[in-house]
């Protein structure tokens, strides 16, 4: 059996009729830029999310860079970011002018070390934005008792976790703003590139709705430099069909997820991601294993028929983008160490109970190969 990584276009397949009515009426409308698809996704995502708003754009970048710009962040500020994180989330940073300050992962769960960044706060910090990696949901109220001491942004980067909880909250409604991706992997993925933000801050929302649009407080009136960051009405019309059926490939997800966890344990030096702590709901986007011999192992699965992916081979500080950083090798050990050791397992809603089963006896037997 051959076991595609993620079959992307399973989702149309699924859904093409709602599909197919969705453009229809797009065409139909006249309407290309903005209008009611728009606004339609925008209040059904606020609900999903559990917040008063949301705000559609072009993308996930886009979403965390209009964020930070919102609040007025900029140069002479500083922002904590995690190390182990896709370079999305420092691009926004350095979009915006502002500082990138990193800290180390977890080592057990990979995601940000929230008594580093209790370090790494100065009388610079501005905004902490903690990335909920791989559909994990961070633990955002300890975050949130540093930020409060301060009045600093907490800015959730969602964007590989659209329906993770925290207790009784969408990952949506945490911290101060959340930004979302719609890339077509993304367990809601559009048809191509769309984002979106979610916030209980009118304020906030309001600029953010401004920034989108060239920074235009009124048709052809322009407080401030922005960008050309609209959500695409089809993308929208497309991610209102996905939106009703999300939760339930989650549960799919979480199912696959299970069965990798229970079937896998007794492989040997083979690194499991943690189970979700009490009253937490991970949807994992992703399945990341860890092995020292990582690169032997997905060798062995692809020569199984099994693909996989690394995410992420390269850390942000080691890329040559920010290079001049001067982070110099080991300064993020548990990063690093992800780096060299992460592989990623197929996963998605489409993923039958055989391909299942064949990727699971695949690395069993990668042991003994």
């Amino acid at each position: 059996m051959t076991v595609s990584f993620l079959d992307v276009g399973a989702s149309y397949r699924e859904l093409r009729e709602q599909i197919d009515a969705a453009y229809a009426r797009v065409m139909s409308s006249g309407r290309y830029v903005g209008g009611e698809e728009v606004e339609a996704f925008e209040r059904e995502f606020a609900a999903f999310c559990g917040t008063r708003q949301a705000i559609g754009v072009g993308n996930g970048l886009d979403a965390l860079t209009i964020a930070l710009r919102a609040r007025g962040i900029g140069a002479g500020d500083e922002v904590i970011v995690p190390a182990h994180t896709f370079i999305a989330t420092w691009l926004a940073v350095a979009r915006a002018g502002a500082t990138i300050v990193p800290v180390d992962a977890d080592p057990q769960t990979l995601l940000i070390d929230v008594q580093a960044v209790g370090d790494a706060v100065t009388p610079r910090t501005a905004a902490i934005i903690p990335v909920h990696l791989y559909g994990a949901p961070v633990d955002m109220d300890a975050v949130a008792t540093i930020a409060a001491q301060r009045g600093i942004l907490l800015l959730g980067d969602a964007a590989q976790a659209h329906g993770a909880r925290l207790g009784a909250r969408d990952v949506g409604a945490l911290g101060d703003v959340a930004a979302f991706s719609f890339y077509p992997a993304k367990n809601a993925g559009a048809f191509g590139d769309a984002g979106a933000l979610t916030t209980d801050d009118s304020s906030l929302a309001a600029r953010a709705r401004g920034l989108r649009n060239y920074g235009a407080s009124a048709p052809y009136r322009f407080a401030e430099p922005g960008l050309n960051s609209r959500l695409d009405p089809l993308q929208a019309a497309f991610l209102r069909v996905k939106l009703a059926a999300l939760s339930r490939w989650n549960e799919r997800r979480r199912a696959i997820a299970h069965t990798y966890r229970t079937q896998l344990r007794a492989v040997p030096d083979l690194i499991l991601p943690p189970a979700a702590p009490p009253g937490t709901q991970p949807v994992w986007h992703l399945f990341c294993v860890r092995h020292h011999r990582r690169d032997g192992l997905a060798d062995h699965l692809a020569r199984s028929g099994v693909a996989t992916q690394i995410h992420y081979p390269q850390p942000p500080h080691r890329s040559e983008a920010f290079a001049d950083l001067g982070f110099a090798p080991g300064s993020f050990p548990v990063t690093e160490a992800a780096a060299d050791t992460l592989l990623s397992l197929p996963i998605g809603p489409h993923l039958d109970d055989a391909a299942v089963q064949a990727v699971v006896e695949a690395v069993q037997t990668f042991a003994t190969a």
